[in-house]
């Protein structure tokens, strides 16, 4: 599982065999288990820890996944400090067990060994739509698939996963790990359409038509524009698709010595390092407010800093300053330090650049959800706990039903939207209440 050439090794390599039996043995397993409570889709963490210690790799492995569709991928990319680990007893002595690296240890045996672990369930005769493979389309697919219902995902991309397969870095989150947990859904049956577009390959009325419930999955799209002159000049990265030909090719074409990245979420500190890593020489990230807002997680910026990404703070892209319609410079303009993001006006100055990354987070997929006559605000599909949307039968998970403020945007959120709404769409099908 080694990243591409040109990225480097993983953030953190895994457990030595000495490492994790001393680790797994340090648990307490503590009866009121905080950090199985702080964990978005309950893992019993003491539990899987003790068949780690206990040389049961098979069983722990289970117990991760049954949980957690995603327990591979989120091994990795959880903020486990703000989690589990956060919550572990031994956190205030700064020392948690490492919750995440024996999560990865038992995920990564599961793939080694090449074992399924769950089986479909007894069919139902009911057939279940799932527009998006991403973490809470496969996590939807592979509890109604246990449960006994036939499944089919359309995605829109050539392989499944979502932005685990796409829009994560290889050092954090190898392509080969994304896509292993994708196959362990399709092994159960599941139908998954890749290269499938709904609204344009298949029209959402006919999976209205065709199945007895629909879950919209689709996530979000492309960074949206900065609306500042020369943002269309060579040289200026969607940092999404920066990451994707990054991670697909070990490569990026036209990357220089000195790159900008704006925004200051997970997916600008992915690009910022990513950057870093293919050899530019000086990367500085460019954020509106103070370092107090940036929604980058902690790890992700100490990672950062570490591989030489440099930060500024209340400052804007005020204009790209292109020659021949190449990058080369950018003009900024210092903001409110109240944090209210105010530009200054006569703050403006200019430095140096060769290529500009926006990531200010991504567009919402109105039309989709209107087409499905779901009602949504600004393209944030309205759910109820339990998944539900306004339309009888059609549901709603993940990052397309993710509201800024309210939850964090991760994959171990999407994976448990996904479980929820399968379980709503198990009553539903099975003629329970709402």
């Amino acid at each position: 599982m080694d990243s591409p050439r040109g990225l480097g090794p993983p953030m953190a390599e895994p457990m030595t065999p000495l490492d994790v039996r001393v680790e797994a043995n340090r648990c307490l397993n503590c009866y009121d288990a905080p950090c199985t409570v702080a964990c978005p889709t309950s893992i019993d963490i003491p539990r899987f820890i003790r068949r780690i210690a206990a040389g049961d790799l098979a069983g722990s492995a289970r117990t991760i996944m049954e949980a957690n569709p995603m327990g591979a991928s989120c091994a990795r990319v959880c903020p486990t400090d703000e989690l589990c680990e956060g919550a572990c007893v031994y956190a205030p002595d700064n020392s948690p067990i490492r919750i995440g690296q024996l999560q990865q240890h038992a995920t990564d045996w599961l793939i080694a060994d090449g074992r399924m672990l769950f089986a479909p369930g007894p069919a139902t005769g009911k057939r279940v739509a799932i527009v998006g493979g991403g973490p809470a389309g496969l996590s939807a697919a592979r509890d109604l698939a246990v449960m006994g219902h036939a499944v089919t995902i359309f995605e829109r991309e050539e392989l499944a996963g979502g932005l685990n397969t796409y829009g994560i870095v290889p050092f954090r989150l190898p392509t080969d790990v994304a896509v292993w947990e994708a196959e362990q859904v399709r092994r159960l049956g599941v139908d998954i359409q890749t290269g499938v577009s709904v609204g344009t390959d298949v029209a959402p009325e006919k999976l209205l038509a065709d199945y007895d419930a629909v879950v919209i999955a689709c996530g979000m799209g492309q960074v949206p524009k900065l609306g500042i002159p020369g943002e269309d000049a060579e040289g200026v990265w969607d940092a999404l698709d920066f990451i994707r030909v990054a991670k697909e090719d070990g490569i990026v074409p036209g990357l220089g010595d000195a790159v900008a990245v704006i925004g200051g979420g997970n997916t600008a500190i992915d690009a910022a390092t990513c950057s870093k890593r293919l050899g530019a020489r000086s990367v500085t990230m460019f954020y509106r407010r103070g370092p107090e807002r940036m929604t980058a997680y902690g790890f992700e910026i100490e990672f950062a800093k570490s591989e030489g990404v440099e930060f500024r703070y209340d400052v804007l892209p005020h204009r790209i300053i292109t020659t021949g319609g190449r990058v080369t410079g950018l003009e900024l303009i210092r903001t409110d330090p109240k944090g209210t993001a105010r530009p200054i006006a006569g703050t403006e100055y200019t430095i140096p650049i060769d290529n500009v990354i926006p990531a200010i987070g991504q567009s919402k997929f109105a039309a989709l959800l209107d087409a499905f006559g779901v009602v949504h605000e600004h393209g944030v599909a309205i759910v109820d706990t339990g998944m539900h949307t306004n339309k009888a039968g059609v549901f709603a998970a993940g990052d397309c039903m993710f509201r800024a403020g309210a939850s964090d945007a991760m994959v171990v959120e999407a994976a448990e939207r996904g479980k929820t709404a399968a379980h709503s769409i198990d009553v539903f099908l099975r003629g329970g209440a709402h």
